[in-house]
């Protein structure tokens, strides 16, 4: 019964390797899947990313979660290649009253103005860093009073075409 309570579950070393090989892959698949090269705007392959997260010698933390290590070897990887997240196409329709006023604490948030409507109401279609989603949602719904709405349109703006760059 004692182990049993406080015992820890041995884990043979070909089932930790293979582990941690399952988790480097996953962060491999998050990376290529958030990310983009800038100057193309293209999707990087997983292969590619696992080839260069080899090369700057990653080791997976097996107690930390696949999405934080993912962010974390994003980072890493700036150093050594060109590559960025993806941006984040967003509209947003927002009360005449509150527009102008929130279009301005909202314009350094916004990387890219793609379409802007300003009739009844003030309707802009952008691309956002998605590290900024939280704080423009919040921005929006605080300055509008829940009148704004905030939709978006793609998870990741990349150029689609057939080509994979390896």
């Amino acid at each position: 019964v004692q182990i049993l309570s406080k015992g820890e579950l041995q884990v043979s070393d070909k089932e930790r390797h293979t582990q941690l090989e399952q988790m480097f892959r996953d962060i491999a698949t998050i990376v290529a899947d958030k990310c983009v090269n800038p100057e193309t705007k293209r999707p990087y392959t997983v292969i590619l990313i696992e080839r260069a997260m080899k090369d700057i010698h990653y080791s997976v933390k097996p107690h930390k979660s696949t999405k934080q290590q993912a962010l974390e070897v994003i980072r890493q990887l700036k150093e050594t290649m060109q590559i960025e997240r993806a941006h984040m196409r967003l509209r947003f329709i927002l009360p005449a009253k509150e527009g102008k006023k929130l279009k301005e604490k909202l314009k350094p948030l916004i990387k890219v103005i793609e379409n802007e409507d300003f009739q009844e109401e003030l309707e802009i279609v952008c691309l956002i860093d998605p590290g900024c989603f939280r704080e423009i949602d919040e921005l929006i719904r605080s300055e509008t009073k829940g009148k704004g709405t905030l939709e978006v349109l793609s998870l990741k703006d990349v150029e689609e075409g057939d080509e994979k760059l390896e």
